[in-house]
């Protein structure tokens, strides 16, 4: 009987398009120098860089093994407008399924939407800020 639960459930997931994170997309951190930084987790805990300065860590989706989540990890300069309104030293990137039902119902909750939602080969983005301004970037993979 537990089986065909875990079974039904696992099957309702994979139609479930209800707007909400699924997951994180993406670390970043202000560094005052980021190839010294980048250095530095290189030779001490082997996360090597590509040639725009960020890591991908690559997982599959357990219920759907075909499908790679790849979470991106950057340390940008000090003081990068890419963090901007927000005064943090890190932003978090969410991975979410229906940015633009999420974005619907946040503007409903009246959380502050930064930016219209913009589309690349690679994914939709959208940024927002949470209740401590802290500014969060929303992503959706193609």
């Amino acid at each position: 009987m537990a089986d065909k639960k875990v079974q039904t459930e696992k099957q309702v997931s994979k139609t479930d398009d209800t707007p909400k994170v699924t997951g994180v997309g993406g670390i970043f951190f202000y560094s005052d120098n980021p190839k010294e930084t980048q250095k530095w987790y290189a030779q001490n805990l082997g996360i090597e860089t590509n040639d725009w300065g960020s890591s991908s860590f690559d997982t599959r989706d357990i219920d759907n093994p075909d499908v790679v989540n790849s979470l991106q990890w950057k340390a940008f300069k000090k003081n990068d407008k890419h963090f901007l309104p927000s005064k943090k030293e890190f932003m978090i990137n969410y991975q979410v399924q229906n940015i633009e039902g999420l974005i619907e119902k946040l503007n409903k909750n009246g959380v502050t939407v930064l930016d219209s939602i913009v589309t690349y080969d690679y994914g939709k983005f959208v940024h927002i800020l949470d209740k401590d301004d802290n500014k969060i970037e929303l992503w959706e993979p193609i």
